[in-house]
């Protein structure tokens, strides 16, 4: 089973990512972790991509592909993957597909989670994280008291809410998702490859659609 996950900030993708990996012993795959271990570990695609951090531009594309090239070299890959944060847009999708087919690892099938923007931006803007343990809570579907605080450390610390959590950042981000990535999902319906999933419900039913979309 070799996927790509789609959809937008705040869709679930992470959530459904691991019951995958749970259930089907996959690794899930994800470019933001892969470049940062790069780093790290100072491998010469690392090196390249501090080098382009440190002067405040993108990574490149080529950088980012010959990661995920080494990666799935690793004996863990090799009854599938499941690709998270990658591609974002049509370049990447088309640099990716050649990859893939360069090492006889091409796509099965990619998944978009459906949500409506409205119910994303409720759900994000709800999340409040404790500064101290870093735990997040969501004032709409666990609503940690008045006013809000962690229930796990002892002195119960108010929360706060993140800037990436805030409404208007929220809204700039899911026009980013419309206008680069959204449009994949056309790309990749005319190779006969997207499966849909509706994630406005529980997680899981949600994991039981997507199990749904899988099966052969």
């Amino acid at each position: 089973m070799r996927i790509v996950l789609m959809g937008a900030p705040g869709s679930g993708k992470g959530t459904q990512a691991q019951r995958l990996v749970e259930r089907f012993g996959i690794p899930q795959i994800s470019t933001g972790d892969l470049l940062r271990d790069a780093v790290a570990r100072g491998t010469a695609y690392g090196l390249r991509a501090k080098a382009a951090m440190d002067a405040g531009a993108l990574v490149a594309d080529e950088i980012v592909l010959g990661i995920i090239r080494e990666r799935l070299g690793d004996a863990d890959t090799g009854r599938g993957f499941i690709l998270d944060g990658f591609p974002r847009n049509l370049a990447q999708a088309r640099a990716l597909a050649a990859m893939l087919d360069s090492i006889g690892k091409p796509l099965d099938s990619v998944v978009l989670f459906e949500v409506d923007y409205a119910e994303i931006v409720r759900r994000i803007s709800g999340r409040r994280t404790c500064q101290r343990c870093g735990r997040v809570f969501n004032v709409h579907t666990h609503p940690p008291g008045s006013p809000p605080h962690c229930e796990q450390c002892d002195d119960h610390p108010a929360l706060v809410q993140r800037r990436d959590d805030e409404e208007s950042t929220v809204q700039r981000r899911l026009q980013v998702y419309e206008e680069q990535t959204r449009p994949l999902a056309e790309h990749y319906a005319a190779q006969g490859l997207l499966r849909v999933v509706h994630a406005d419900a529980p997680v899981d039913e949600v994991t039981a659609r997507l199990l749904a979309v899988l099966q052969p």
